[in-house]
């Protein structure tokens, strides 16, 4: 059927008006497909009309056209995009539209706010053990090392000397009281040497960054000279 330009222009389908597309990723083609085998009145050729369009969405993909599931995940596909309204012998079980509505559960989140965010949830969560141990010289060992990594969080973040008392009291807060240093001869190591620690890491971290773009220079130095040969040969 001819049309002239006027009437052409009459009958131009603009994508405002088109039905919307379940999947846009398959195209306009394969949804009109979808819906002329869903008129199909036999059900015999309504199920080679959808063997075939399953054939076609596959082709899109050859690399994974027989693979099992995604043979499944095809079959998914063309009822979604039929909005439930292909009746078909599927290979699988057939989606409900319930199902492809239903909201996940909310995923709870933990939400952690603590007083002291420079020593960290692992510190708390450090704590937390130690209080589930025996008393022994194990539990006093554990103990002793999360007392000194407080600290060490306490001087990288606050760059300045701290007394052990702090940091026993702030310990034996965390714990909700059930483990007391304050009472103890014990004693933490020595700040200067806890901040050459923290340096040291600071240092290593720097040292690898410095080394990457150093790589990088190289190699696009060592580009920009063969390139350079290349021309001079030329």
């Amino acid at each position: 059927m001819q049309y002239t330009p006027e009437e052409a222009v009459t009958y131009l389908e603009y994508n405002s008006e088109r039905v919307h597309l379940i999947i846009p990723e398959y195209g306009r083609h394969l949804q009109k497909l979808i819906d002329q085998a869903s008129a199909i009145e036999d059900r015999e050729e309504r199920n080679k009309a959808a063997k075939y369009i399953i054939s076609v969405m596959g082709s899109l993909n050859p690399h994974l056209r027989d693979v099992p599931d995604f043979q499944h995940k095809l079959w998914d596909q063309i009822f979604i995009m039929s909005d439930f309204n292909l009746d078909v012998d599927s290979p699988y079980p057939i989606p409900s539209k319930e199902m492809l509505t239903q909201k996940p559960e909310r995923l709870e989140y933990p939400q952690n706010f603590p007083k002291y965010r420079f020593y960290g949830n692992n510190i708390k969560y450090m704590i937390d053990v130690a209080n589930k141990w025996e008393e022994g010289e194990l539990k006093n060992a554990l103990i002793m090392v999360i007392a000194n990594h407080m600290k060490k969080s306490y001087l990288s973040w606050n760059k300045d000397t701290v007394k052990d008392e702090v940091i026993f009291e702030h310990l034996l807060e965390l714990s909700g009281g059930t483990i007391n240093l304050l009472k103890t001869e014990e004693e933490l190591s020595n700040s200067s040497d806890l901040m050459k620690v923290n340096k040291k890491l600071s240092n290593k971290t720097q040292f690898i960054s410095n080394s990457a773009k150093q790589k990088s220079h190289r190699s696009n130095a060592g580009g920009k000279n063969n390139q350079n040969n290349k021309n001079r040969k030329s």
